[in-house]
């Protein structure tokens, strides 16, 4: 028995050195409720359904999980024992100001800070809020984006005229 805890002590230590650790909580499948998020697949996706089978004969009450990619909206399922652990994803949002647009969509922020950031873009294609945060900037508006951080993805999410200015 002393070995087994010894192995158990080992197992956690190598759960915590995973790069993904402070990305997630875990978050038992039974307690998962509609509107929060998990991870499926290695995405961060956002419950919009979920359902619970009855105990089976080998006695694990399982959770069926319907959920959509946060960034992408792709639907995604999972199926897990009530009582298995699964990965919440930490989600993080910060505002920046917007200093610039590229004619490639790629733009330049600047945090509460002064700090500058040039590594996110606006899909100036597809996305309906990002085709108007661009109309919004070209009216020489001082723009207010919000960035949503998971899993190590980022997306600007939302956005808002500075009033203060």
């Amino acid at each position: 028995n002393f070995n087994s805890n010894y192995y158990m002590d080992q197992e956690q230590n190598f759960q915590s050195n995973n790069s993904g650790a402070s990305d997630t909580t875990p978050i038992k499948a039974g307690n998962c409720k509609k509107g929060s998020l998990l991870v499926i697949k290695g995405n961060p996706c956002k419950i919009i359904d979920i359902s619970t089978s009855k105990t089976g004969k080998h006695g694990h009450a399982k959770a069926i999980i319907t959920a959509v990619d946060i960034f992408t909206g792709k639907k995604y399922q999972e199926s897990a024992p009530t009582s298995h652990n699964l990965d919440q994803p930490n989600l993080t949002k910060t505002e920046y100001q917007l200093i610039h647009i590229e004619d490639d969509g790629f733009v330049s922020l600047m945090d509460e800070d002064g700090n500058i950031r040039e590594d996110l873009s606006l899909d100036l294609k597809n996305d309906e809020l990002h085709i108007k945060i661009k109309e919004e900037f070209d009216q020489s508006k001082e723009i207010i984006v919000t960035v949503m951080k998971c899993l190590q993805k980022e997306k600007i999410i939302s956005f808002k005229e500075n009033n203060k200015a």
